[in-house]
């Protein structure tokens, strides 16, 4: 069975979010088999990322409702599959790789495992990833837009926060993974904030612990102060927001091998220099993320817009006030999808992929 099942996962997951090509080492099959027990694969292949309660999936695949929903909370735990919780029932659905159970790999993330994501990356992710819809999208830190700007709120890390019931704190990801192989950039680690449902998972989970708006705020403006890029997921209403760096994060990471990835992300600014103003110090040039500011023969600061996504980095680090962020022209902008349904569905309409469990369609 094991010959099989795991190609068959393979292939389910592929379908979903940027997703899970092949990889010619066999590394793919190799995390596969480390994450999913054989019949942990073969549950998951009969999901669908609608939620569905035990008893539902149980009856639609022929199993013992006991055992389905025993499993069902164990793949939960392991970060196999999202949960939500209604009225004392347990809901469960399919989730992609990335953004997905990759993410939700932080009490499992060892050495080993680290090593199969990063060779996984190299060989696969870091490739394609960027020319999809991202899961993420870059909004810029706060104290880069002028106040007398209209800042829509999904563009307004800030007014994201406020606006979220319960809010929860968990460890980066991808730091947490490059600190396992001694490659950490030495960033702050507790800079990743999950909100709604979402929260609730991380803290059934032990992933996370919860912070109020005061805390949540107090944090952001730490991320900023680091050089951060703040990336909620990529929709209006997201569950919620990265604090990211070039070094580590897969989604800049991938975005940085594009020569133009501001046609890639979701975001409506980018960074203008007053030449008056600049004095050519560079410190613009060490805080950008994606290597979009030069100086000219002038020892002028340019911004290359085809590379700026728009996150502000540069405009708070410059002592002579010499940047700013400005509304790109409106045939520039990009609005964010609706909801995560909605990304997961342009997403697969782009890569050509559907939503629908393979299982289903081959009955």
């Amino acid at each position: 069975m094991m010959e099989t099942i795991y190609p068959k996962l393979r292939k389910q997951l592929d379908q979903y979010s940027v997703g899970f090509p092949e990889a010619k080492s066999g590394v793919d099959l190799k995390i596969l088999k480390k994450l999913y027990t054989e019949p942990e694969a073969e549950l998951f292949l009969d999901l669908s990322m609608q939620l569905e309660d035990p008893v539902s999936v149980a009856g639609r695949t022929n199993r013992d409702a006991a055992e389905t929903a025993e499993m069902l909370e164990t793949m939960a735990k392991k970060g196999l599959v999202f949960r939500k919780k209604k009225q004392g029932t347990a809901y469960y659905a399919a989730i992609p790789f990335v953004i997905g159970s990759f993410e939700f790999q932080l009490n499992r993330m060892d050495k080993s495992f680290a090593q199969m994501v990063e060779s996984y990356f190299n060989e696969v992710y870091l490739h394609n990833l960027g020319e999809f819809l991202p899961p993420l999208r870059t909004i810029p830190v706060n104290h880069s837009i002028d106040a007398t700007q209209k800042v829509a709120p999904y563009s307004d890390a800030r007014a994201i926060i406020q606006s979220k019931d319960k809010i929860a704190i968990a460890n980066c990801i991808c730091r947490t993974q490059n600190n396992l192989l001694e490659k950490g950039c030495g960033k702050p680690l507790e800079v990743c904030f999950v909100f709604g449902s979402h929260a609730e998972y991380y803290l059934d989970n032990k992933m996370a612990r919860q912070i109020d708006h005061d805390e949540a705020l107090a944090i952001l403006d730490k991320c900023e102060e680091a050089g951060l890029v703040h990336q909620p997921a990529n929709m209006i209403n997201p569950g919620g927001m990265c604090n990211c760096c070039g070094d580590c994060c897969g989604v800049l990471r991938a975005l940085n091998k594009l020569p133009r990835p501001a046609e890639q992300v979701a975001n409506i600014y980018w960074a203008s220099v007053d030449p008056e103003r600049c004095t050519g110090c560079e410190l613009c040039m060490e805080r950008c993320q994606m290597q979009a500011i030069q100086l000219n023969g002038d020892q002028i600061a340019t911004v290359n817009t085809d590379r700026c996504i728009g996150c502000g980095l540069c405009v708070t680090s410059c002592p002579a006030e010499a940047l700013s962020m400005v509304v790109k022209p409106e045939e520039k902008q990009m609005m964010p999808p609706e909801s995560g349904m909605d990304l997961m569905i342009k997403t697969a309409e782009k890569r050509g992929t559907s939503l629908i469990p393979l299982s289903m369609t081959e009955k």
